[in-house]
């Protein structure tokens, strides 16, 4: 994935059978051939007519959408999200077998309580999502960790707030294997989580004193 224009949608960083039984081979297919794919083409067909635009970063766009063109900025939030938050979800699985870093698991603890509460909440906000959008894992300027959740495309990325883990809520995540069932999805995709590069992502968040705001990592750490 190319960090500005032209945008090119790179290989999974796993197979497409992978992370079976967990998700299906059919929905990684679909998810990332043609629903990701849709997002990266129409972005660069909105940004083509932009050159200064296509000088930014992807997270740019996003953070700094107030900046872009006025006509374009809802078509920028839905696609450039679209390929964000995609982007992310993907890279935050792992074949099962991976155990969640002690590290983390005392982040964990100390910022709910437990393992099993973090899980317990995390499941109960993305089983709350209205529709489509995402639940995340994010950490603040404190550095105290978060739940939260964004509608759409939306993707949670600003000065005072950097992601951790994302869920991706949209029905072509889950529904030619759990049809309606998102809970079901939820524990499956649990069995997937990628804990060792959410551990990384924490350990690697870069924070400037003195604007007050994150220096988001790049995708690949």
């Amino acid at each position: 994935m190319l960090d500005t224009y032209k945008f090119v949608n790179e290989p999974l960083p796993y197979d497409y059978d992978a992370l079976e039984p967990w998700i299906d081979e059919r929905t990684m297919h679909l998810h990332h051939d043609r629903h990701l794919q849709t997002y990266i083409d129409q972005l660069n067909t909105i940004l083509k007519d932009y050159p200064l635009l296509q000088k930014w970063p992807l997270e740019r766009l996003i953070i700094d959408l107030a900046k872009v063109p006025k006509k374009i900025q809802v078509a920028i939030q839905n696609n450039a999200g679209g390929v964000y938050n995609h982007l992310f979800y993907f890279d935050s699985m792992i074949p099962s077998g991976k155990e969640m870093p002690k590290e983390l698991k005392r982040e964990l603890i100390r910022n709910f309580g437990s393992v099993e509460q973090f899980l317990e909440r995390l499941k109960k906000a993305a089983l709350a999502v209205f529709g489509s959008g995402y639940a995340w894992l994010v950490c603040d300027l404190q550095g105290r960790m978060q739940i939260v959740t964004s509608k759409n495309q939306d993707a949670p990325l600003s000065a005072i707030m950097i992601p951790l883990l994302a869920i991706d809520l949209w029905e072509h995540a889950y529904y030619l294997k759990h049809y309606n069932l998102r809970a079901n999805y939820i524990d499956n995709w649990f069995q997937v989580v990628n804990w060792q590069l959410v551990w990384q992502r924490f350990q690697k968040r870069k924070f400037d004193s003195m604007k007050r705001e994150y220096i988001l990592p790049h995708r690949k750490l």
